[in-house]
């Protein structure tokens, strides 16, 4: 037993122990990123679909998909930020 192992030798080579730590701390923070990747292109969507089903849409079909388009203008670049943040939060 090395004597700087302070668990006497319990968990095997405190080294090897080290390293497996580090993967597991470094597949946890990986995994965290695709998580908040993953709720802010969910917010995207949501907050898109909802501004969408806020409009009251008057007129034709043509008067009705103008209004949408107008309403996506404003709501478009809000939705690319987030998922812009996401994906470099994601590391790609």
């Amino acid at each position: 037993m090395p004597p700087d192992d302070p668990f006497g030798g319990l968990f095997g080579d405190p080294e090897e122990l080290r390293r497996r730590m580090e993967e597991m701390a470094e597949q946890m923070q990986g995994a965290q990123k695709v998580a908040w990747a993953d709720n802010a292109i969910k917010l995207a969507v949501d907050m898109t679909v909802a501004g969408i089903n806020r409009l009251n849409l008057q007129g034709n079909a043509d008067q009705q998909a103008q209004e949408i388009r107008s309403a996506m203008t404003n709501l478009f670049p809000e939705a690319v930020a987030l998922v812009r943040e996401a994906r470099e939060g994601f590391g790609t």
